[in-house]
């Protein structure tokens, strides 16, 4: 037993030793560390004080201490969201608007980057890859003018199209279930060639030898693909993927909001422009924030969730 002890003692201290010698040869790494550890301390977490605020009466003239408790144990903004009939359309449209984005939109950068990496004329495929990042820069504003150039009803370029041909204008911006359609085509062109670029780096690491030991067996492209370049992004692609359903129910600002109009809105509503509607332009902020939070601790439970099912899976997961 003391010589278990001994034991414990000297493996703690060459722990001990290690993490300090290990700290002394790379402290230029932690001093680089120093600025965005205080953007997270001063924007993320010190903020979280005001999460209170979900559970109080808001009063602009008081401290968050000193604002009075909300009714029902302070869950009154919770039960209240929950009877609201314009926050209910709105989760339901954020989790339809990103499980359609998820099943739909999460495998086209992998299978772009797939393609991408099978194109063999160099010149040709730096092009395309230029074409695809390009719409990643431009801002929802201006892709929604886009949309209403291609897309209106009466001279938008496609209606003109389809009525040349003897067909009959499709309402693809003020129709609720071709809106969705839409939203989810815009959404997928404006991002998928920039979210590739995490495929084809993990694809670039791996092994060549691979690929040649393929060849030498015989394998076609398509094997090769489906037996080395899928297997080496398996790990990326499972993060990504946990990632994504932590989004789950969150959703971005500008895309709903730029996209959205009166003729739609009974499927573009989602909880950030209700929450923008209601907090920002309503003066609601203790109803606002319980939805805010709401939305976060779910958020945080399907991650959690997704994390574990990949390391049941045998897979690393994010931590």
């Amino acid at each position: 037993m003391k010589v278990m002890t001994a034991g414990n003692s000297v493996a703690a201290t060459a722990e001990k030793t290690n993490w300090k010698a290990y700290l002394k040869r790379y402290w230029q790494l932690y001093v680089l560390l120093i600025l965005p550890m205080i953007y997270f301390l001063v924007f993320k977490y010190i903020p979280m004080k005001y999460v209170l605020i979900a559970f109080k009466k808001y009063s602009i003239v008081q401290k968050v201490g000193e604002m009075p408790w909300a009714d029902n144990h302070g869950f009154q903004y919770f039960i209240q969201a929950f009877h609201n009939r314009d926050f209910l359309n709105a989760l339901r449209n954020t989790v339809g608007l990103n499980l359609l984005d998820l099943v739909i939109g999460f495998p086209i950068p992998i299978i772009f980057a797939l393609i991408l990496n099978e194109l063999n004329v160099k010149w040709f495929k730096k092009t395309i890859q230029t074409i695809a990042y390009m719409p990643h820069f431009l801002s929802w504003v201006i892709i929604y003018g886009l949309a209403i150039q291609l897309f209106a009803p009466s001279n938008g370029l496609v209606n003109m199209f389809i009525t040349k041909l003897g067909g009959e204008t499709v309402p693809f911006l003020n129709d609720p279930g071709k809106w969705v359609g839409t939203y989810i085509f815009l959404g997928i062109w404006q991002s998928f060639g920039w979210n590739s670029i995490i495929y084809l780096a993990a694809i670039a690491g791996i092994s060549p030898e691979l690929y040649e030991a393929a060849s030498v067996d015989g394998a076609g492209r398509f094997k090769k693909m489906w037996h080395i370049t899928l297997p080496g992004i398996k790990s990326t692609i499972v993060v990504l993927l946990i990632m994504a359903l932590g989004n789950i129910l969150g959703s971005a600002f500008d895309r709903p909001f730029a996209l959205q109009n009166n003729l739609v809105m009974q499927n573009a509503e989602v909880i950030s422009t209700f929450v923008y509607k209601n907090g920002i332009k309503g003066l609601q902020f203790s109803l606002t924030t319980a939805v805010g939070l709401f939305q976060s601790v779910v958020g945080v439970f399907f991650l959690l969730f997704a994390n574990w099912l990949s390391r049941k899976l045998g897979e690393r997961g994010i931590w």
